[in-house]
């Protein structure tokens, strides 16, 4: 009977790993001779190989076998990694995520690509004779070890006349630096006094503790020319399957161990141990200061698999799981908004203690579950990485992307709808903003230009800015093109804030040809779009000549947030608690001051506002004294004219019905406590349409 393997959990592992490999691959490009760095490829290609293998993905591990090959060799010595790697791996790394993409359903990966990213990798084994001469030579390389990095104790100690065959110790010691990490110790406690010493004598030897993922032979292999002209020991100190919770050696143990003292003189000895042992004269301190380096070394090899443990624990949760957990908090906030009706019309103390402790714990639960669906920006920020380095041969510039604020938490469905605007913000400031080398060269400009992309929180909102130093938007140009393209009147006056905005305007483009980047007037109308439909705005700030900086201001999460709920007749509103600056009253006085406009006067300042009941047509009549809520809308204050302000509502958003597709005004709904509808507005663009209303009736442009 065929038993069905569940291949889920090695396809999400080997996505997770082929990310993390493209990061790695952009940072190599950077610092080439990093050896830790070509090891972690090297492990990421080793593990996708062995799990494709043991989960059917034989064509996964065929191919991925290549690649390793190859970093096997880089990892030896024996190939350079050059820009020609670098991009033949990108692109096995693309052919890889094909393959993967093919066996969930996607387009089938194409074949001829990569049997020529195969015969590009063996065209860079530096001995004739393709991939059979590559592995051979990486046979004969030094095997990093499986298990992973060990901890080595190394005592060399040449004899006094090493020197009088042409070795130089030091060069022995730097080789085993080139290993990995390496502390050494220099024993001088046979150093002898200057008249006494011989210069073509050598009295000194080293304990050397070294982290490598190598093993034994190879660390021997370093002395094999001098193993007759010295002492060697090298000691196994760590291995990962050593228990964890395992004390590390005393430094008498330590010293006993190394035969650096004997059980009668540790006896004599009391604490400070090392001061002690050094002041009786039984061992030198360039030995205790050996042995506390020992004791040094492993405790942070220790404290290092601790870290890696705590990394393994993570739980891996389906995002619809995660999607249910929500939905179901978010119902169970509406019910216990249900309870605390209820309990207070029944006016039952024992009903009112329960609701209060229900709704404490459904603060926390809620709390929680929206904290788990909080993720870092800094794995979407990675992706551009790649996206910068690609644009930037294909256009012929050169560009560099600094990131700042990784670690600022999103909500997952935030995030996952963030990518498309964000890519399409920063190709357009690479085809658009950065200047070709030879022109910055000639305005003084440095050759590499700058892309920055950052997030910070503000209150419950991120703010996420791409900032270039590029050529800057043209207003005058922007009207122009505008104009010509039939999307702004001739006669039409707009500030340059204004005329900035144009650029996210639906086939607006300032290319004079269509590129594979851009010029068909469609990527920034795209940013404007999904970003409205994250209930986020988008401000753009921008000087000829030195730059441009794009701000998308987005919510923190889209399924439960805090509100202003507000009745208007016998309907109720919400407005986002995040944008309400205040709340204040209008009286038939007020009114009559105003002089048929809606303006309000808050402290001599002068607030313009919208009766939400004149807004959608809704009947009965205006309460003698109306309530007008202010709020920031886009950076101006806006008061918005209900009848009640009901007060503060924790509001779980439900998504509208496709009979409100074009009502843009609302940006979602939630159930009240009694069963009740309320709808949540959109503030700025319910601003923006009564502007735009407005200007047609007075008859401008």
């Amino acid at each position: 009977m065929a038993v069905e393997i569940d291949t889920s959990a090695f396809t999400e592992e080997a996505y997770e790993l082929l990310s993390e490999l493209e990061d790695s691959l952009l940072e190599l490009e950077e610092r080439p001779t990093d050896i830790e760095l070509i090891s972690r490829v090297f492990r990421a290609m080793h593990t996708i190989k062995g799990s494709g293998a043991m989960f059917g993905f034989d064509e996964v591990a065929k191919f991925t076998h290549e690649v390793e090959t190859v970093f096997d060799m880089a990892r030896s010595g024996t190939l350079p990694v050059t820009k020609a790697l670098i991009d033949l791996t990108l692109a096995a790394r693309d052919q890889i995520r094909s393959i993967l993409d093919a066996s969930r359903g996607g387009p089938p990966a194409d074949q001829d690509n990569a049997n020529r990213i195969i015969s590009g990798l063996r065209a860079l084994a530096p001995q004739k004779g393709g991939a059979a001469a590559t592995e051979t030579k990486a046979a004969a390389a030094p095997k990093a070890d499986a298990e992973g990095p060990h901890v080595y104790r190394v005592r060399f100690e040449p004899k006094p006349e090493i020197f009088s065959s042409g070795t130089n110790p030091l060069l022995l010691l730097n080789e085993l630096r080139d290993m990995g990490q390496c502390r050494v110790v220099a024993i001088t406690n046979t150093l002898p006094s200057l008249e006494e010493l011989d210069p073509e004598r050598c009295y000194t030897h080293w304990e050397i503790f070294l982290t490598t993922t190598q093993g034994e032979n190879a660390i021997r292999d370093v002395f094999i020319f001098v193993e007759d002209d010295c002492t060697l020991n090298v000691r196994l100190l760590t291995r990962e399957e050593e228990q964890e919770d395992a004390e590390p050696k005393k430094l008498g143990e330590i010293l006993l161990e190394r035969g650096d003292i004997n059980e009668e003189a540790l006896g004599k000895a009391l604490t400070p141990l090392g001061d002690r042992l050094v002041n009786a004269g039984v061992v030198s301190a360039d030995k205790v200061r050996a042995a506390l380096t020992e004791q040094r070394v492993v405790q942070e090899q220790k404290q290092q698999q601790t870290k890696a443990a705590e990394v393994d624990a993570v739980v891996r949760v389906p995002s619809t799981k995660l999607d249910k957990l929500v939905n179901l908090v978010g119902e169970l906030v509406t019910v216990q908004a249900r309870l605390n009706q209820i309990s207070g019309r029944l006016n039952n103390q024992h009903l009112q203690l329960v609701a209060e402790e229900i709704e404490r714990l459904t603060g926390e639960l809620r709390d929680n579950t929206m904290s788990i669906r909080m993720l870092a920006i800094g794995s979407t920020f990675n992706k551009f990485k790649r996206l910068v380095r690609d644009l930037s041969t294909e256009l012929g510039k050169q560009m560099e992307l600094t990131t700042a604020g990784a670690d600022t938490e999103l909500d997952k469905t935030v995030i996952d709808q963030l990518n498309d605007p964000l890519v399409h913000i920063i190709r357009n400031s690479i085809d658009h903003g950065i200047e070709k080398p030879e022109v910055r060269k000639a305005i003084g400009k440095p050759l590499v230009g700058q892309i920055h992309l950052s997030a910070v929180h503000s209150g419950t909102s991120v703010l996420i800015q791409v900032k270039d130093d590029g050529k800057g938007l043209d207003a005058q140009l922007l009207r122009r093109k505008a104009v010509e393209k039939g999307l702004l009147s001739p006669d039409a006056v707009l500030t340059d804030q204004e005329a900035f905005m144009l650029i996210f305007g639906a086939g607006f483009s300032t290319a004079e040809k269509i590129t594979n980047v851009s010029g068909r007037g469609v990527g920034m109308d795209v940013v404007r779009k999904s970003i409205e439909s994250l209930r986020g705005t988008i401000d753009v700030q921008s000087e000829l000549g030195k730059g441009t900086t794009i701000t998308l201001k987005l919510p923190l999460t889209l399924a439960i947030i805090e509100g202003l709920l507000v009745g208007v007749n016998h309907d109720y509103f919400v407005l986002p608690l995040a944008a309400v600056e205040e709340c204040v009253e209008l009286s038939p006085k007020d009114i009559a001051n105003s002089h048929g406009r809606r303006i309000v006067n808050v402290r001599g300042e002068i607030v313009p506002f919208i009766r939400i009941r004149e807004r959608f047509a809704m009947d009965g009549e205006r309460p003698i004294i109306e309530q007008i809520v202010i709020a920031n809308v886009d950076g101006r204050r806006v008061g918005f004219g209900v009848d009640t302000v009901v007060g503060q509502h924790q509001t779980v958003i439900k998504n509208l019905g496709g009979s409100f597709q074009y009502s843009d005004e609302f940006s979602g709904a939630t159930i009240l406590g009694d069963g009740t509808v309320a709808l949540l507005l959109d503030l700025a663009r319910m601003v923006r349409y009564v502007e735009m209303q407005e200007t047609k009736e007075t008859g401008g442009a």
